[in-house]
């Protein structure tokens, strides 16, 4: 007979004690973290990492051993790099070892808030930005995505969660999943809810939801392709009609592919880098 009273307690959940999973965890903040030409320190890497994964150091003392690390250190441009990598990715795996989430646009929120404590200007984290912003896009020569009136964050957010909450991935086929969670990313990523940290966000926010919805999810395409993963966000999001330039979500499919279904697509950032087709058929004519 079964007892009860097993089911009766609420139990902590604890780190993962498997080196393996723990190591996958820590490659992937490493690889987001390259999204902005970031590199851990072999403080980190060298030092912490072998400690930590021997069980010897939790997420929080690691993160505690790098904060008075730094303290003692000149604050020039590497040693900030340095820190911000060190930081931001020992907060991604250890929220990447926790199950806890909640579908809503506050689990952004607090994601961006935890990632990003003491790290980018104390009124930017945890807030939606209070600015209209742009980025020139080397993946599209310079152009920006158009991302959204900052006055309309909440509003935008909301209804793409609402929507979200309505899909039953139960019913869906295999293609039909991949394209809907690649087009929730997307539509979440454009928003572009703060003023940096955006892709990193929605990444550590994406991975968790999709372990919610109990798919086994390999991360080593953000590990190895993280790059390739931002400009695919970027590609889905930008068009230009006089430049005959629409927007794809083929190449954010391709990643979700790899990344629920062990596919092997191969993953080039080359490949997505724009063709401006109006200025190719000018210097066509031009060469007539």
């Amino acid at each position: 007979m079964t007892d009860k009273k097993q089911f009766a307690t609420y139990l902590e959940i604890e780190e993962t004690k498997d080196i393996n999973q723990k190591e996958k965890y820590w490659k992937t903040g490493f690889g987001l973290n390259k999204i902005d030409y970031l590199e851990p320190s072999t403080y980190l890497t060298q030092d912490l990492l072998p400690e930590h994964l021997a069980g010897k150091l939790s997420y929080q003392e690691v993160e505690n051993a790098l904060v008075n690390h730094y303290q003692a250190l000149p604050a020039d441009e590497q040693v900030i790099k340095e820190r911000e990598c060190d930081i931001v990715s020992t907060r991604i795996a250890s929220l990447l070892d926790n199950s806890g989430f909640v579908l809503s646009p506050a689990s952004l929120k607090g994601i961006h808030r935890y990632l990003f404590k003491n790290i980018l200007p104390v009124d930017w984290i945890g807030s939606f930005r209070q600015k209209n912003i742009y980025k020139k896009e080397p993946i599209l020569n310079g152009e920006s995505v158009s991302h959204a009136n900052y006055f309309m964050i909440e509003d935008t957010l909301t209804y793409d969660f609402e929507m979200e909450k309505k899909k039953n991935y139960v019913n869906m086929t295999a293609l039909e999943k991949i394209q809907n969670i690649a087009g929730f990313a997307s539509s979440i990523w454009q928003v572009h809810p703060f003023r940096e940290g955006n892709t990193r966000t929605v990444a550590v926010f994406m991975v968790q939801y999709l372990n919610v919805l109990g798919f086994q999810v390999n991360n080593d395409p953000f590990e190895d392709n993280a790059l390739y993963f931002r400009n695919a966000l970027v590609r889905s999001n930008y068009s230009n009609q006089v430049k005959n330039i629409s927007h794809t979500d083929a190449y954010l499919i391709k990643f979700f592919e790899n990344l629920l279904f062990d596919q092997e697509q191969p993953l080039s950032n080359q490949e997505m880098q724009l063709i401006d087709e109006y200025e190719k058929e000018n210097d066509w004519e031009l060469e007539m």
